[in-house]
């Protein structure tokens, strides 16, 4: 496997740790990867919460479990070893109705199943010693879950890339994944590329991509943006740790709930509203292809058909701050619109099945040379190291 040349498409948090991961493991391997961007974790890395999630919601056995439970390991580990942003302040998972502790419970025993350290359950009394300002009759507490900077961490996966011999090749927008003798052309508008394996970790345009490699042409990628409200800072003092909802399970996303971020600020959200572009940050950013590509498609419909009263709460959340905050009052008791402004917002490639199933897990594809990892939603940024060896193993596995 000496002198090989690794291609990575992607250079979000999970393509930049795979990159590194190869050029770090595999002596005599050369990694170049491609972005269309300038810049690396412009996209879904650039604009997420900075959760380290600690193992709660998953599956037993899933690839998100496994994956998640090893990679915070990992990335507290080279946290630690960079002097970056890492800081343990802890989650509480709060059922605000006695009906949602069946859930909860159902939730603490997923958890304990996945290991997760340090981790109990705690009164109303023991809620407000944690959170003052929180509401709830019960509540899961993980100590250990902590917040941390993740684009900071993507800028230095991409310095590792170069040091180890690597080549970053930004605005690099593929448009071609040709197989040739021996290996695979990788084209842009103006140059090609050849290299002897290939791997996709595209994000928000992961299914388009993987199609140039004659992937499978499900699943589909839906964007979701989530849009987020700031506590003003002088209200910042109202939370102290990460406050979650008990998840509905029935729904990948996880509810309105509030995050501090190592910068001091406190974000109220996110809500997840079908996005009109998939990188459609912006309620005015529209995609007309991307629109006809989503309404061409029936898993969508399927989906619409499922969902469609969330949607429409979603959505009045959105275009209403009274309404947004009304979900997030039940958690912290009388924080209201005058407690916050709008704040960023962030798009989430969700997977779309034809059959109207939105993935949970992790999912990757291999075609030939082509590896393509097609669904890598949330923990994906805090399970990023152990994505990357477990594509890593895949890869060379499949070259023997």
């Amino acid at each position: 496997m000496a002198d090989e040349t690794i291609g990575v498409v992607g250079a979000g948090i999970v393509g930049l740790a795979t990159a590194r991961e190869i050029a770090l493991s595999r002596p005599g391997a050369r990694v170049v990867v491609f972005d269309k961007e300038r810049e690396v974790a412009l996209h879904q890395t650039g604009h997420n919460s900075g959760v380290v999630h600690a193992g709660i919601y998953y599956t037993p056995g899933s690839l998100k479990a496994d994956l998640c439970v090893r990679g915070v390991s990992l990335l507290r580990e080279y946290c630690q070893e960079r002097r970056l942003s890492y800081r343990e302040i802890g989650k509480l998972v709060v059922a605000v109705r006695e009906d949602e502790l069946g859930r909860m419970e159902a939730l603490f025993e997923r958890a304990r199943n996945n290991h997760v350290p340090d981790l109990k359950r705690i009164s109303r009394d023991e809620i407000r010693e944690i959170e003052p300002h929180a509401g709830g009759v019960a509540a899961l507490h993980s100590p250990r879950t902590a917040i941390t900077d993740y684009p900071a961490i993507a800028r230095a996966f991409a310095k590792d890339v170069v040091d180890s011999g690597g080549e970053l090749r930004l605005g690099f927008t593929v448009t071609g994944v040709t197989g040739v003798p021996g290996g695979i052309e990788v084209a842009s508008a103006r140059e090609r590329v050849r290299v002897d394996r290939l791997i996709l970790c595209a994000g928000l345009q992961s299914d388009t991509v993987a199609r140039l490699a004659r992937d499978r042409r499900e699943p589909r990628i839906v964007p979701f943006r989530g849009e987020y409200m700031l506590l003003r800072p002088e209200r910042a003092d109202l939370v102290r740790g990460l406050i979650y909802p008990v998840p509905d399970p029935r729904y990948p996303f996880l509810g309105v709930h509030f995050t501090p971020r190592v910068d001091g600020s406190v974000e109220v959200g996110p809500n997840a509203v079908l996005a009109l572009s998939r990188e459609g940050y912006t309620r005015a950013r529209i995609s007309p292809r991307d629109l006809l590509g989503l309404a061409a498609y029936p898993g969508a419909w399927r989906m619409a058909a499922r969902h469609w009263r969330t949607g429409i709460k979603e959505y009045r959340g959105s275009f209403s701050a009274t309404a947004f905050m009304r979900d997030a009052a039940l958690y912290v008791p009388g924080v209201g619109v005058r407690d916050v402004v709008r704040g960023g917002a962030g798009v989430r490639a969700q997977a779309l099945d034809r059959d109207g199933a939105l993935l949970d897990d992790f999912r990757i594809h291999h075609v030939g040379r082509v590896t393509a990892v097609r669904n890598a939603p949330s923990p994906a940024a805090t399970a990023s190291m152990a994505i990357a060896e477990h594509i890593a193993t895949a890869v060379f596995s499949t070259a023997r």
